[in-house]
Formats: C-alpha cells, sequence, structure tokens
C-alpha cells in the first residue's frame, strides 16, 4: 500500500509538469480555474472531514497545532513567494537563474502534506480512492506543478532542468509519507496523537491556501461563472465523500 500510494503522489505531478514543456501554448487560465476547484475542495475537506476528525480525539490543544500550520505556511510563502497558491512572479536575474528558495519553500510545504497520509496507511479500510486527504494533495499539487514548469522555462532554464526539478518536487510528498510512517514508529505509545498532530498542522496549512486560492480566484471581485462553477464542483466532491 505505500509504494502504490507513493505513486499516486508522483504520477500525477510528473505528467502535469511534463505536459506544460509538451504543449506550445499552455492556457493559464485553465489552471487558474483548476486551482478555484482544488481550493474549494481543500477548505471543504478541512470543515467537511478533517476537524471533525482531529477533534474527535479529545486534545484540548488541537487548535494550537491548527494555528502552528497556518502560521508555518505564511512563513513558507515568503520563501516560496506563494507558488502554493498559483502565484507566479518572473524573475529576471540573468538566463538560467531561478530562485532555489521558491522550491526549498515548496518542498517543505508538499513534504509536510504527505506525513500524516501515513496514519491509516496500514489500515485494512485504507481506500486510496476514498482518501479525502490523498485526493487533496493530488488535486492540489497538480495545478502547482503547472505554475512550477512555467516559472522554471520562464526563468530560462533548460527543460532537462525543469524536469529535474520537476522530480524533486514530485517525489517530496512520498518523501513525506515515507517520513511519517518512520517517525510513527517512535510514537508507538502516543501514536494516535502523534499523527492526528501533525494532520492538525496539515489542516492549518491547507486553511491558508485554500482561502488565499479563494480569495485570489476572481479578478477585480467580478463574478465569474466558470470559476465560480469550478469552486461549486470542488464543493460538492467533497460532499459526495462524506
Amino acid at each position: 500500500m505505500l509504494l502504490s500510494t507513493c505513486i499516486l503522489l508522483f504520477l500525477p505531478v510528473i505528467i502535469s509538469g511534463l505536459s506544460v514543456i509538451s504543449l506550445q501554448n499552455f492556457k493559464q487560465t485553465l489552471n487558474k480555474i483548476f486551482l478555484s476547484f482544488s481550493g474549494a475542495y481543500l477548505l471543504s475537506i478541512s470543515v467537511l472531514h478533517l476537524l471533525p476528525e482531529i477533534y474527535s480525539g479529545g486534545n484540548h490543544y488541537i487548535g494550537v497545532f491548527i494555528l502552528a500550520g497556518f502560521v508555518l505556511q505564511l512563513i513558507l510563502e515568503f520563501i516560496s513567494e506563494g507558488i502554493e497558491h498559483g502565484h507566479f512572479h518572473h524573475h529576471d536575474k540573468g538566463k538560467n537563474a531561478f530562485p532555489l528558495a521558491i522550491i526549498t519553500g515548496l518542498c517543505i510545504h508538499t513534504f509536510l502534506e504527505g506525513m500524516p497520509l501515513a496514519a491509516n496507511l496500514n489500515s485494512e479500510d485504507f481506500n486510496p480512492a476514498n482518501n479525502s486527504l490523498l485526493i487533496g494533495i493530488i488535486l492540489h499539487n497538480i495545478p502547482i506543478s503547472f505554475v512550477l514548469v512555467t516559472m522554471l522555462l520562464k526563468s530560462g532554464l533548460s527543460k532537462n532542468t525543469a524536469i529535474a526539478y520537476l522530480v524533486l518536487f514530485a517525489i517530496t510528498a512520498p518523501l513525506g509519507l515515507i517520513a511519517g510512517s518512520i517517525a510513527g514508529n517512535f510514537f508507538t505509545e502516543n501514536l494516535a496523537e502523534f499523527y492526528n498532530a501533525m494532520l492538525a498542522i496539515v489542516v492549518g496549512i491547507f486553511l491558508h491556501v485554500s482561502t488565499t486560492i479563494l480569495f485570489e480566484s476572481t479578478d477585480n471581485h467580478r463574478f465569474n461563472l466558470i470559476k465560480s462553477g469550478a469552486i461549486l464542483a470542488g464543493i460538492a466532491l467533497a460532499l459526495i465523500m462524506l
């Protein structure tokens, strides 16, 4: 189950990123619509699925971990320049220049998201197709890979270098999953509390990223039927999985 989940986290990122390289005229508008969909889904699963789950453990301090995740994402955003929610900044620092801070912040973000997936990995009831957190991470990372590769190419890097960075990004969520599984071996007496705390941190990250995406999804605060439909579709998917 570990291997299959890692593949599910890895392949969509690679396929999405490579599609930007293969397509001559990649439409950023489509990516914004997908971002709206994924942002709505992340917010919905946080409210409908993840928050009830982490509070059911009876830990009165779980809100501290949620706030910690929110603040942590705020800090990471200064490093990654907001690429997690679709920001694109073209850097004119010379040919083949790409700020390593962006990929570093992005990889930390994705690594942390992957860690709580290890909680139910060995459970007989674990079903990747019905795991809202896993689907949320996949849906979230697809538009990020679009933006990342576009930014890499706009920065003047070669296609091979862009692919190398894409692979690095693609393996961080699986590495987080593996790290979460290994870390769980050291918290055998408080295993549920450990994974609950990690999930709470991720919920805080999701709340920050999803609300930022949704607030930025409108152009000059004007009603956009297509983006509104994408948001409603994201909410509907989360409701269906209840």
